[in-house]
């Protein structure tokens, strides 16, 4: 099979911006070609046209179209299509894959099946958030879903609310989020930092790092070595228009504020070098489908605290892989960070846990795969 995504973002030097859709698909892209399947990527929103190998996948970067005319978004969306269409037919791809954020196949026909993978719509997260979603984000996302060919979602979760959010009647396979369980390996505990607590990923509301301050908070007043790194960008919170960043300083008691250091975005082949070197992961997201970091911090034998929210089940196990916890609540929350920071054996029992947990269900070579290729095929067949 020839298949092809059309993507937003792409975790390449050749593309300004990724994230956590760019990182899961490039997976998915990369374990398809391992497996002889073929795989063009086109990212739209660029600043140019420019096509460019990552090893055998062929990526075409797409220029966003500026029109003199109101309606940019039509447009725009058509320039894509055709582009994308002309490439369907000169390299004989067989099925289109495309998210389900902001809805970009609203309007857009192909020859080929279209498959819309849920990874979290703006009206799915602005619901979890307790947002108003903006008007036309939401009417493109429900007709770009209803123009699909097939859905697939990254968790059962994100998959029901979708189905109750937009009203869908649909069948939804989930197939969940996958990573290459022996890139993100686990390293001697020497190389271990005993006090160290890891948050990774971006600086947002939504994914719990306000909490995070108020609990390490509580943990210093109980522990005054333990450190907190924050890795990741930052950004402009929705709600107060200030860096996200900020906010969570100014939640900090004066000796928290000095046991925290915050590092910029790194290349993702870094982030296992941080992983390894952290005793504790804390991932007390609010709104995510399947997020790639608990996976990646599992399959590092790391313990987790996490968020108990939608998803949550799919992926930990509570007082097995980790702790599982409402973010909100800042006592317990920073009692497992304390406990799991004094009982290096409770720690190591978790991690190496959690570790056989993502290899059983989340490697991405493993029944990931083939999930994926029965869904392809499918849709070509019932096309």
């Amino acid at each position: 099979m020839h298949i092809g995504f059309l993507l937003p973002e792409y975790p390449h030097e050749n593309v300004a911006t990724t994230g956590g859709i760019g990182t899961s698909i490039r997976n998915v892209a990369l374990s398809l070609t391992s497996n002889g399947h073929k795989v063009s990527v086109f990212i739209y929103s660029q600043n140019e046209n420019k096509i460019f190998y990552d090893g055998t996948i062929k990526v075409h970067k797409i220029k966003q179209q500026v029109s003199k005319m109101y309606l940019t978004w039509y447009t725009n969306r058509k320039y894509i299509q055709n582009y994308v269409q002309n490439y369907v037919s000169e390299d004989q791809i067989d099925v289109l894959e495309a998210p389900d954020w902001t809805g970009i196949t609203a309007f857009m026909k192909f020859s080929i099946p279209l498959v819309i993978r849920l990874n979290g719509s703006d009206t799915y997260f602005c619901h979890l958030d307790g947002r108003k979603v903006k008007s036309k984000n939401a009417y493109f996302e429900g007709k770009a879903l209803r123009s699909a060919d097939k859905i697939i979602s990254a968790s059962d979760f994100t998959a029901q609310k979708t189905k109750e959010l937009f009203k869908l009647n649909n069948t939804i396979d989930t197939v969940h989020n996958g990573i290459f369980t022996n890139y993100f390996l686990p390293l001697p505990a020497a190389n271990v930092k005993e006090n160290n607590v890891l948050y990774f990923g971006t600086i947002i509301r939504k994914k719990g790092v306000l909490e995070l301050a108020s609990a390490f908070n509580k943990v210093i007043e109980s522990n005054p070595e333990a450190t907190l790194t924050l890795l990741g960008k930052d950004t402009v919170d929705i709600f107060d228009n200030v860096s996200t960043l900020q906010l969570f300083y100014n939640l900090l008691s004066k000796e928290a504020k000095k046991q925290v250091t915050h590092i910029q975005q790194v290349p993702h082949a870094e982030v296992k070098t941080y992983l390894a070197a952290a005793a504790v992961i804390v991932l007390p997201s609010f709104a995510e489908a399947l997020p790639m970091t608990w996976i990646e911090a599992m399959a590092s034998a790391k313990p987790l605290i996490t968020s108990d929210v939608g998803w949550a089940k799919e992926v930990m196990i509570h007082n097995e892989t980790g702790y599982t916890v409402n973010p909100k609540n800042h006592e317990l929350f920073a009692e497992y960070m304390i406990e799991l920071l004094q009982d290096k054996n409770k720690r190591e029992k978790f991690g190496a846990y959690a570790r056989e947990v993502a290899l059983k269900n989340f490697d991405i070579m493993g029944s990931i795969l083939q999930k994926n290729i029965k869904a392809y095929k499918a849709v070509m067949l019932k096309k």
